[in-house]
């Protein structure tokens, strides 16, 4: 897999990888945690998670032009490690939410969060920046040795890149696992056991809006109990500080992150410096060719951008709407909703050597398709999962998730799906995130004007940013609506994103050749 690639590649990787790690613990809890420790309804706590993931790749952008002023990139590295452990320390703390402390605790893990999603912008986009360098510098090598060599080195970058994303995928396969198991140790310790219902119901209880849920909650808390005396004060607190203690395995995973980075440094080439070597005298006429391509390269890549800002408007429902299907529609007995989160990073990892072979294999024989023409390809398989799971809950007869909760617990438990409805869903969505996620990065690097490498990666995160700032409508859709409506949104948001994908394709080929 490694065989004829940039050296640096897998360092790179692996730092990400570390980084992934920590941050994926976080995110696989966030949304649950915000309702479980503070109380808030799903669409509330689905806003501040938009928020959040929008600030993200907003500052990405800002990362990047950081990096791209200062043309130290590794430095905007480094303190984007740092900053990001420091955000992970703050919501370590364990902190129990009261009516007297809310009114400060909520914006308090706010900020933390705030910490997060700038250490992040100073991070991802600018370590992509560096890859996309590495193959930069990888084929001006091969072009000293040949045509064919050039050719052949071209075709490395698509699938270097999915070699990069498989390591992200590896820190997001584990991840998953690591604040659900605290959390169920910590309840055990503490004389209960794990019940998704149980926190929405002790929140209920007591702030007085029970109402005729009460027998429900009455006996899960005995279910729940093992010792002790059960009340919903003492059953939040330990319910959440188990995920608290998990936050720092995140600090930790930032720290090997820096070490892996720092060690090694020394062979990451910085992409600013590129424009240095750029010394020809050009004519008025050349002046004003290569004015004309930089902007045809332009805006090539802000009508890609245009597709990702749709593609994670719908991909990115893995934290939002398809979490709290989880939750409500599958029959996951013990096992936290937050875990099936992993099953994407799993088929990432099992799925993306099958498709740079397959891919490989096409180029070998003169068929290789496009970077352009792929992401059209993947937004049709996302449309495909979102197609399951409308006609799956079509066929069922589900109601919106509010409804659903407020059905009695037999007749919901009927409804039910089983559990191999997620490894389905997230097959579908995979694929589409493979030939979408590292591949748009990779036609970021091919388009981006030399000296703006930085800010070029930048722009890709912050279509994403925008496609995050929208994941909230999700849960609206799907506590207002039956929810095949709002799995038929998502649905004709991939669709029409692969047509207008389609109709460009050609121009899109024609500017990166």
């Amino acid at each position: 897999m490694f065989k004829s690639h940039p050296k640096g590649l897998v360092a790179a990787a692996l730092s990400n990888m570390g980084e992934r790690f920590g941050y994926y613990i976080m995110n696989a809890v966030l949304l649950l945690f915000l309702v479980s420790k503070f109380g808030l309804s799903d669409s509330t706590a689905g806003i501040i998670y938009s928020v959040f993931y929008c600030a993200i790749y907003v500052l990405s952008l800002v990362g990047g032009i950081i990096a791209d002023r200062t043309q130290n990139y590794k430095a905007t590295i480094q303190t984007g490690l740092i900053i990001m452990a420091l955000g992970y320390v703050l919501l370590a703390i364990p902190i129990t939410a009261t009516a007297t402390n809310q009114i400060w605790l909520l914006p308090f893990t706010c900020v933390a969060l705030a910490f997060i999603a700038f250490g992040n912008g100073l991070f991802k986009g600018n370590l992509q920046a560096i890859v996309g360098q590495m193959y930069d510098n990888f084929e001006e090598e091969a072009a000293k040795k040949g045509p064919e060599e050039l050719k052949m080195a071209k075709t490395k970058r698509d699938s270097g890149f999915q070699i990069f994303y498989v390591f992200i995928n590896v820190g997001g396969l584990i991840a998953p696992f690591v604040a659900p198991l605290l959390r169920e140790w910590w309840l055990k310790t503490n004389g209960f056991i794990y019940n998704a219902k149980l926190p929405e119901l002790c929140h209920k209880v007591i702030d007085g809006t029970i109402g005729d849920r009460m027998a429900d909650f009455q006996t899960l808390s005995q279910e729940v109990t093992l010792s002790g005396t059960f009340t919903p004060e003492a059953y939040l607190e330990v319910f959440n500080q188990g995920v608290h203690y998990s936050f720092f395995a995140s600090v930790a995973a930032m720290v090997i992150s820096l070490i892996i980075f720092l060690a090694n440094k020394k062979i990451f080439p910085n992409p600013a410096k590129k424009s240095d070597k750029v010394v020809e005298n050009y004519t008025a006429e050349e002046k004003v060719m290569m004015a004309k391509e930089i902007k045809q390269r332009m805006y090539a890549l802000f009508a890609v951008l245009g597709i990702a800002v749709f593609f994670w408007f719908a991909f990115h429902q893995n934290g939002q709407s398809l979490s709290l299907f989880a939750r409500d529609f599958v029959k996951t007995d013990s096992i936290a909703p937050e875990i099936w989160q992993a099953v994407n990073p799993f088929f990432v990892i099992v799925l993306t050597p099958i498709i740079m072979w397959i891919f490989g294999a096409l180029a070998k024989r003169g068929k290789e398709i496009s970077t352009p023409r792929k992401i059209a390809i993947g937004m049709f398989i996302a449309g495909l999962a979102y197609l399951f799971l409308m006609i799956l809950s079509w066929v069922k007869g589900y109601p919106s998730g509010n409804e659903f909760r407020s059905m009695d617990e037999a007749s919901a438990v009927a409804l039910k799906s089983d559990w191999w409805v997620m490894f389905v869903l997230y097959f579908f969505l995979t694929v589409a995130e493979l030939f979408i996620s590292p591949l748009g990065l990779s036609f970021v690097s091919k388009v981006a004007p030399k000296n703006l490498l930085g800010l070029c990666q930048g722009l890709w995160l912050g279509a994403t940013a925008l496609g995050n700032l929208l994941i909230w409508l999700g849960p609206v859709m799907y506590n207002a609506w039956p929810i095949w409506a709002c799995w038929a949104v998502f649905l004709g948001v991939c669709l029409l994103s692969m047509l207008i994908m389609l109709f460009m394709v050609k121009w899109l080929e024609k500017v990166t050749k």
